[in-house]
């Protein structure tokens, strides 16, 4: 699925770019990417992305129907702070889902999850889908998650996104269109979070590079 340049405005500290090397990674700028957004999530019926924490802070509950489908694997881990990074950062993502879907790139829930910088950048991608008639249906897988805390005390976390069996379908036209089948579908996502005074992750900045899993 075609993503739209998304600026970064920052660069990734050591830790992430150690981070970077776990992840198997490309040091090649021109490789580097910045873009936004993954694919899917769901089960039998309408899907929710609830986690215990979801009520804290006022999280938001996203909801994704089951024509789109995200499976996170292996998104645990056995410190309390990093776990809250995973669990907003897969939050943010399926927030970016959900508004593609729903059409709406003003969504509370993806501006709950970013800062203003983030949120509008991913606005700008987001309205590209809807301007197009587009929106996302099949399954994507997200793993490999990769957290730390860099010395400001910010979350750095990487993961990889595999898009094969994913699809965009204009909804005018209801003509569906696959994802290429090439190392392309695979796409790390390196993304920087700041802890709010809520203890609620938002994501400040994200990069991607396709091929980059």
């Amino acid at each position: 699925m075609n993503r739209s340049t998304r600026l970064v405005v920052a660069a990734l500290t050591a830790s992430a770019a150690l981070l970077l090397t776990a992840c198997g990674g490309s040091d090649d700028e021109e490789d580097d990417k910045k873009i936004a957004g993954a694919d899917t999530r769901s089960s039998a019926g309408p899907s929710d992305s609830a986690t215990p924490d979801d009520t804290a802070a006022g999280r938001p509950k996203v909801t994704l129907p089951k024509s789109f489908q995200a499976d996170f694997q292996g998104w645990t881990d056995s410190d309390p702070k990093k776990q809250a990074i995973l669990n907003d950062g897969r939050q943010e993502l399926l927030a970016e889902y959900a508004a593609i879907i729903e059409g709406n790139p003003e969504s509370k829930a993806l501006a709950f999850y970013t800062d203003d910088a983030a949120g509008q950048s991913a606005r700008k991608w987001i309205k590209g889908f809807v301007d197009d008639d587009l929106v996302l249906i099949g399954r994507a897988t997200v793993s490999n998650p990769q957290v730390s805390i860099a010395d400001d005390g910010s979350g750095v976390l990487f993961y990889c996104v595999d898009e094969s069996k994913g699809s965009t379908k204009n909804t005018k036209t209801g003509k569906v269109e696959r994802t290429p089948q090439n190392s392309k579908a695979r796409v790390q996502y390196r993304n920087r979070l700041d802890k709010t005074s809520q203890g609620v992750w938002k994501t400040r900045y994200s990069e991607t590079e396709r091929g980059g899993c």
